[in-house]
């Protein structure tokens, strides 16, 4: 069995006094981060948590949570990372279906579980008199260190297990990419029970960066941080890419030169984003992953981004991508991916489901590679709408509408049809009043007529994710 150092001992042995995670105006060294870490881990044992079990967490993204996932990790337990932008409904089935021993939560997020539901507080753990435990100086590779669950766009969400060595060679292929500087300071705005923020974790371990942490997305705080120079990288889906570009826009207010990278998934990023970018001298390298990848699959580099524009760019270091059953450049089918970054498997109700087929994980995403080898990402199959037999991308509606000046959020689904089996609907968030008849000019020059939407439905949000993916499978409940 192949063993690995513990990367929380190893990162504070190497750089003991480097910081390590930055919140308000507080700052902890990898050093400080171990000891916390390994105190919370005593006062976990306890309380009757024991090594190599499986435990579920909920709470904000926020120092105290780190801490509680650091000392699970020093305990070699499995985490079951809880979305706590779910109902007490889905929680509770997350909760049994995952068959967790124990539940930590944040004592703010209590409200958030069902009545019934015994957990332990995080002021309970902080509070409590440690007893002595042996951190383990190793973790095998197989080990489990997470448990995601998927949003669950075809059914029921499925509890993702991600190794010591998906987390590993994602982080690898990550850095083969992007390159690594000690200064680096990874901005984290997206949730830590998400695999976008909690990777950011792993990497600052594994390369020895500070992540500077946002409980929640704060546009004034965040902009200023890119402008100022005081961190390097971040990772954003497209509705944050927005808010930041709408931010540096109105304080005519560029990024810092020492600001590197944007790393842009959770969809397709539109194309007026890309260039609104370089406007901005913001780099932003567009991403293709899913949680059961541990992150990014394949990525676009900032030099390709005006040439490959809508490009998730070539498959990282260690990763292959192909497209089912296509012989040809351009030909769309289903994304295909296989490397050390998959998963190994599913648990609870989908435990006996293999998540590859002959070694390649099938993703449900629809794509195609170009002559280069580029991967375009066209749209999520279960998304896909049929119109008269012409199939239409959601994906591809939504980036037009997002490049009118006068809307900021869009989401397209598939309505019944009578006469063409289904037709896209839109649904738009405004930032300036706009006539149903200037939006239908505008995608007529820009779309295929049967690709145009037939109803346009102004609302004040869009249903999205715990990651802020756009869900369109609900954008329909909207009319109810």
């Amino acid at each position: 069995m192949t063993m690995y150092p513990n990367w929380i001992l190893q990162r504070a042995q190497l750089t003991p006094t480097r910081t390590a995670l930055i919140y308000e105006n507080q700052s902890w060294t990898f050093d400080e981060l171990n000891n916390i870490s390994a105190q919370r881990a005593e006062q976990l044992k306890a309380l009757g948590i024991k090594p190599n079990s499986r435990v579920a967490i909920l709470g904000p993204s926020q120092p105290r949570l780190v801490f509680m996932m650091f000392a699970c990790m020093h305990l070699q337990c499995e985490m079951v990372m809880l979305n706590r932008r779910l109902s007490k409904v889905e929680l509770q089935y997350l909760i049994e279906d995952s068959q967790v021993e124990n539940v930590l939560v944040d004592d703010e997020d209590i409200s958030l579980l069902s009545n019934n539901q015994q957990c332990i507080l995080f002021s309970e753990v902080e509070n409590a008199n440690g007893q002595s435990i042996e951190i383990r100086k190793e973790w095998a590779l197989n080990q489990t260190i997470s448990i995601m669950y998927t949003s669950g766009t075809t059914g029921l969400p499925k509890g993702v297990r991600q190794t010591v060595e998906n987390h590993q060679a994602s982080a690898l292929a990550s850095v083969l990419n992007l390159g690594l500087s000690e200064n680096d300071v990874w901005l984290c705005t997206v949730p830590l029970f998400h695999i976008s923020g909690f990777s950011i974790l792993v990497r600052s371990l594994l390369y020895g960066n500070a992540v500077k942490l946002y409980k929640k997305f704060d546009d004034e705080a965040i902009v200023m941080d890119i402008a100022n120079g005081e961190v390097t990288h971040m990772s954003a889906v497209g509705v944050m890419l927005q808010r930041v570009f709408q931010g540096l826009e109105e304080k005519g207010l560029e990024a810092s030169p020492k600001f590197k990278m944007i790393l842009a998934g959770g969809g397709p990023v539109p194309v007026n984003y890309i260039e609104r970018a370089h406007h901005l001298n913001l780099m932003v390298s567009q991403t293709y992953g899913m949680t059961e990848t541990s992150s990014q699959t394949a990525t676009l580099s900032n030099e390709d981004a005006l040439r490959k524009i809508g490009s998730a760019g070539k498959p990282l270091f260690f990763n292959q991508i192909r497209i089912a059953e296509a012989s040809l450049p351009n030909e769309k089918g289903e994304i295909l991916i296989r490397g050390p970054h998959v998963t190994p498997g599913y648990i609870g109700r989908f435990s006996e489901k293999s998540t590859t087929i002959d070694g390649w994980l099938h993703t449900g995403d629809i794509g195609y590679l170009d002559e280069e080898g580029y991967l375009f990402v066209v749209d999520r199959r279960s998304d896909l709408i049929i119109s008269g037999g012409e199939n239409i991308y959601p994906a591809e509606v939504e980036s037009v509408l997002l490049s009118h000046d006068a809307i900021e959020e869009a989401g397209v689904c598939g309505v019944d049809d009578d006469t063409w089996g289904q037709v896209p609907a839109a649904f738009v968030v405004l930032k300036s009043d706009v006539s149903e008849e200037e939006l239908v000019k505008f995608c007529m020059e820009r779309l295929a007529k049967y690709k145009v939407p037939k109803y346009f439905h102004v609302v004040s949000s869009l249903p999205r994710s715990g990651s802020d993916k756009l869900l369109r499978r609900k954008l329909k409940e909207l009319l109810v």
